[in-house]
């Protein structure tokens, strides 16, 4: 079991946990994520790390409350335990020096960014990271995210905070004033499909972190697969990351769909009870 050490809240339904884990912490690099539980019942959801304190032996993790199982993290309390956690999972980020990087998040994908947003500064890269929320109260680690940048573009959907418009509209402006080497994104599937579509016509270079429903987080149960340039890949053993350019994001937006009416039905139990 893992003791929550410390909780704070960005908005109502995000919250950033600190969790006891000094093996995790040890070992975990950019890009790795955990596969957390609560309740002996409980249902096995994945989250990427976003920071870890070998000091302290903790690692960070940042939720969205969106269903039955994120609810229940979400609503452990300060001295409460997380009843498994297992990590770090995936394969770790390649970090070089590439020159001039994009990094384009949006939402709650901002958080696991973070690691590898500082990974690539401290490798020599020039850093331009693109937050995109709907609006200025979704925008999360923008003050963190200024420590590791060279430059940082803010983009909300009402115009409430920095430029108005979607992430791609920040992503192409960089684009068109200056050479790219590299683009990393995270965030909703759906802005991960436009990103790389609008970088796929400019030919930068794109990885995506992936956001499957996963289940094991070793490849065994095939719940996370997605096609990857024509072949089936394992998110959790072969990723998360993976080229942009040749995932199919229209099948990984229908997998990502089939358990939502259940879903639903599970948080309508919940609320009228």
């Amino acid at each position: 079991m893992n003791k929550i050490i410390s909780k704070e809240y960005f908005s109502a339904n995000v919250v950033k946990f600190e969790v006891e884990a000094p093996l995790i912490a040890k070992a975990r690099k950019a890009g790795h994520f955990v596969i957390v539980r609560v309740g002996d019942k409980g249902e096995r959801i994945p989250l990427t790390i976003a920071d870890a304190d070998l000091q302290k032996g903790t690692i960070t993790l940042v939720i969205q409350k969106m269903g039955v199982s994120s609810s229940k993290v979400c609503a452990l309390e300060v001295g409460e335990y997380i009843t498994d956690m297992v990590g770090p999972l995936g394969k770790a980020t390649h970090i070089e020096n590439f020159g001039t990087v994009i990094c384009a998040c949006g939402g709650v994908g901002t958080a696991p960014m973070m690691p590898i947003v500082q990974a690539l500064k401290n490798a020599g890269n020039k850093v331009i990271t693109v937050l995109a929320a709907r609006n200025k109260d979704l925008i999360i680690l923008e003050e963190q995210m200024r420590n590791y940048s060279d430059e940082v573009i803010i983009m909300t959907d009402d115009g409430s905070s920095g430029n108005k418009g979607l992430v791609t509209t920040g992503v192409e402006t960089v684009i068109q004033r200056e050479k790219v080497d590299l683009c990393v994104t995270i965030g909703p599937a759906i802005m991960m499909k436009f990103v790389s579509k609008l970088t796929k016509q400019y030919e930068v270079p794109t990885l995506a972190s992936l956001n499957t429903i996963m289940v094991d987080g070793t490849g065994m149960c095939g719940a996370c697969r997605v096609s990857v340039g024509g072949k089936t890949k394992f998110v959790c053993v072969d990723g998360p990351e993976f080229d942009a350019h040749q995932v199919d994001f229209d099948e990984m937006l229908m997998r990502l769909g089939g358990y939502k009416e259940m879903e639903q039905e599970e948080m309508n139990k919940i609320i009228n009870n």
